[in-house]
């Protein structure tokens, strides 16, 4: 199945729906007590996706998808986990070595934002914006010290991520979460889609156009390490919460190691998309 997190013309309020083609249908107009979030219905389990599931295939009202926005496709998370240096070809034209073990950081909850929104940065902050076609994978089940063979039956489900990131930020501090985490700097989206979408997440093309020319063009399947290893590693030293959201790294491609460098500019447009998932957009604007 596909979700969305839809918002109508006037209202700010996110509502999930499950997307189907063209149109949508509103899940809370399903059933009493159905769920207005991702969230909501991971936290339901297996029944109630099945109780969603049945009551939308013979929903009788079904809406334009043309006819919302879209928020982030999760909206409260447990925590956000991003992942660095997880394909060879980022690693090498970022000058960066990829360790022994995952380097992993947390995004702020605040740079959520969904698919055809803007995102502004003041030009005094940074200059030099990049962009990061990621794979998103969102846990359904608890997940502690779970193997690489088991791994997967905790995910719910996948996501497309844009890791936007300040490179001068990124280069001048130890840590990466303040660089990747301004307001609106993780678009995800537009679409969630069930785990049993996606039977092999190392098989999927990845790509990214900035202004009409195509920037990122690549596989998941050449990861350094794989969708079940990431979430085994990270399973060992906490349990994984379902909901929560882990972007798994960026193919080469980026603007930084360009020649000439190319960055996101004002009025630029960046879509990052995953077949089979969903493309994402969004307009960048530059605050003086």
């Amino acid at each position: 199945m596909r979700f969305a997190h839809v918002t109508r013309p006037g209202s700010a309020s996110p509502r999930l729906a499950v997307v189907d083609g063209e149109m949508a249908v509103v899940v809370e107009e399903l059933f009493a007590g159905a769920p207005r979030s991702l969230e909501e219905l991971i936290a339901g389990g297996d029944e109630l996706l099945e109780r969603v599931a049945d009551a939308s295939a013979g929903a009788a009202e079904r809406h334009p998808l043309d006819t919302f926005a879209f928020a982030s496709a999760v909206l409260s998370p447990p925590v956000i986990l991003a992942i660095g240096l997880n394909y060879a070809a980022h690693s090498g034209e970022l000058g960066l070595k990829t360790d022994s073990t995952p380097t992993v950081f947390v995004l702020w909850p605040n740079s959520l934002a969904g698919h055809g929104g803007t995102t502004t940065w003041p030009r005094a902050l940074s200059e030099a914006i990049d962009w990061e076609a990621e794979l998103g994978v969102i846990i359904g089940r608890p997940a502690k010290d779970v193997s690489p063979d088991d791994a997967l039956s905790h995910v719910w489900g996948y996501t497309v991520v844009n890791d936007i990131t300040a490179r001068d930020i990124q280069y001048s501090e130890a840590q990466w979460s303040r660089c990747k985490s301004f307001d609106g700097f993780t678009p995800t989206g537009p679409f969630v889609v069930t785990a049993d979408e996606v039977p092999d997440p190392q098989d999927l093309h990845i790509w990214t156009i900035v202004d009409g020319h195509q920037m990122q063009d690549a596989s998941t399947g050449q990861m350094v390490r794989s969708v079940a290893t990431l979430v085994s590693h990270l399973s060992r030293s906490a349990t994984l919460l379902p909901g929560t959201l882990i972007s798994t790294g960026s193919p080469g491609g980026a603007g930084y190691s360009r020649d000439p460098q190319i960055f996101l500019r004002d009025r630029s447009t960046v879509t990052v998309g995953i077949d089979g998932i969903g493309s994402l957009t969004t307009h960048c604007r530059i605050l003086d």
